[in-house]
């Protein structure tokens, strides 16, 4: 099964609980547009390589779309397109007037200069122009992009369009219109959420076991949230590898900070006031996720947990803060285990949310100031968890499908607000 067709059964299944129009599911299950571009790079020693960039509208009922970036050398159109379909429920669930987006080149960043880097990503602006725009779609960073080829891009935007046009991406640095608190937002607003589960399940935060796979930005920052909040960081893994402590647990900013000067992140362990390279353990990727938690992070790419290593899976709660984590195989397994998967369109939608925080100050010209950010963050994170955690209740489904029956519910009313075909022949209530 194609990552597309995987997260259209997420749909199909929210679908068995509500009554729309045919004219809606029809719209809902086949993206808008999708555009392939070809992408020339002159590469530093003199030669030309062309790259293959993608991006796809797949909704836009509620506003233009919004969606990140990815360079990764694994990118194809099928997983833009699953991705802008996750974007699409995603904003829908926080309530932003965006549809979903998605956009990506097939690259491996590790492997290009800083200045072929530049090159590709003013070439991907250049290639993709008349189909991107602050009131059409707003791309934003994702896997391998950053405030820094978001910064170039912008530019490059601006440049086209002769006019100096910060709206038309988000994720910016903040001395060229980016917004405060952006780079911690995708972590900032799962952690909201799996406080307000946490608190929900009555349980006590403090002590609990967390282990992350994925140790980026998102899985760095979430890991640094939770230690300060006293749950015990136990068990942590990088695209190299992971480590996996049973006594104590990691300090986040010291595994980072370890990272950063020596390249892995079992570099340095930390324990009380003594470093340690004994009392830890190695494991693999699939390991950690199979690790003896409290609560699983999947934090790196897509479909991590399988009908294969589900059965396996020992947490108690699942925070997506990757897109796309858990297959829809896995989704059954989880369930009939009793484990609450808290879904990405959710838990990492705290990105988004800023970004369009971001939208409105640069249309704005008017700048708020962190606090505020947050403030505004959790409120719409945690509305958002309440309505969706009735809705579980009450129908009696998973987390997942109560998501995508809150957000569906938001898009089909703007679809059918123009007429269906019950409308049309009048039949309409």
């Amino acid at each position: 099964m194609s990552t597309f067709e995987n997260a259209n059964s997420q749909f199909e299944e929210a679908l068995k609980y509500m009554d729309i129009s045919q004219d809606a599911k029809d719209i809902l299950k086949a993206s808008k547009e999708e555009m392939t571009a070809s992408i020339p790079v002159r590469m530093d020693d003199g030669s030309l390589k062309v790259f293959e960039g993608h991006r796809v509208h797949y909704n836009d009922s509620l506003g233009p779309t919004k969606g990140g970036i990815r360079y990764h050398p694994d990118v194809t159109l099928d997983e833009v397109k699953s991705l802008a379909f996750w974007m699409t429920f995603k904003c829908a669930v926080v309530g932003i007037p965006y549809g979903g987006g998605k956009g990506g080149v097939t690259v491996n960043p590790k492997e290009i200069s800083k200045q072929e880097l530049e090159r590709l990503s003013r070439g991907y602006v250049q290639a993709f122009y008349d189909f991107i725009g602050p009131d059409k779609d707003i791309p934003a960073p994702d896997v391998y992009t950053n405030e820094t080829i978001m910064g170039w891009m912008t530019d490059e935007y601006s440049k086209i369009a002769r006019a100096y046009t910060p709206a038309a991406f988000t994720g910016k640095p903040l001395s060229l219109g980016g917004s405060q608190g952006r780079s911690v937002a995708t972590s900032l607003g799962g952690f909201y959420v799996l406080k307000d589960l946490v608190k929900k399940l009555g349980m006590e935060g403090k002590g609990l076991k967390v282990a992350i796979q994925g140790f980026g930005n998102a899985g760095y920052n979430i890991a640094r949230f939770l230690h300060d909040e006293e749950y015990r960081v136990i068990g942590l893994s990088d695209s190299k590898g992971g480590i996996v402590c049973k006594d104590y647990c990691f300090d986040p900013v010291k595994i980072m900070g370890a990272k950063k000067s020596k390249g892995m992140i079992d570099g340095v362990y930390y324990k009380g006031t003594v470093h340690d390279e004994k009392d830890h353990e190695h494991v693999s990727n699939n390991e950690l996720l199979e690790t003896d938690c409290d609560i699983l992070i999947p934090a790196a790419i897509e479909n991590q947990i399988t009908e294969k290593n589900a059965p396996k899976i020992k947490a108690k709660i699942i925070l997506e803060l990757a897109n796309g984590p858990v297959t829809p195989e896995a989704d059954k397994i989880l369930a009939d285990k009793g484990i609450i998967v808290v879904p990405d369109i959710l838990a990492n939608a705290g990105g988004v949310t800023v970004s369009y925080f971001e939208w409105v100050q640069n249309r704005q010209g008017y700048y708020w100031a962190e606090n505020e950010v947050f403030e505004k963050l959790q409120n719409i994170m945690c509305n958002a968890f309440q309505n969706i955690y009735s809705i579980m209740t009450v129908k009696k489904c998973t987390f997942r499908t109560a998501a995508y029956i809150y957000a569906t519910t938001r898009i089909v009313e703007a679809i059918e607000a123009k007429g269906t075909k019950e409308f049309f022949n009048g039949n309409s209530k």
